[in-house]
């Protein structure tokens, strides 16, 4: 799955948990997604800067690494907006669902 797919992933899991009081962390594990964990911080960070994610921080520490501090990422109203007028990201969803409708417990 090509970045669109993991970004369409990220912002439906964070659509999703605004129905649970509890964030799972685990949702947007790089393991979960599929992704290395550089990559799965470099999507944040560009979700962050468009203003489509909100409610954490992309870090850079002295060595030039990022790392996520503590905090409930939330999708923002440009967020869900973007996830339903985009294009793109309307293939991605039905790729996805193509893909869990044909592969049993994914």
């Amino acid at each position: 799955m090509g970045n669109i797919g993991v970004i369409y992933r990220i912002l439906k899991a964070l659509d999703i948990s605004m129905d649970y009081e509890e964030f799972d962390e685990g949702i947007l594990s790089a393991e979960r997604l599929g992704i290395s964990e550089p990559r799965r911080l470099y999507l944040l960070h560009m979700l962050l800067d468009a203003g489509l994610i909100e409610g954490i921080a992309i870090e850079i520490d002295c060595a030039g690494n990022f790392y996520i501090s503590k905090g409930r990422p939330r999708l923002t109203l440009k967020g869900l907006e973007y996830m339903n007028n985009n294009s793109l990201m309307q293939r991605a969803m039905k790729a996805a669902k193509g893909i869990k409708d044909s592969i049993p417990g994914v």
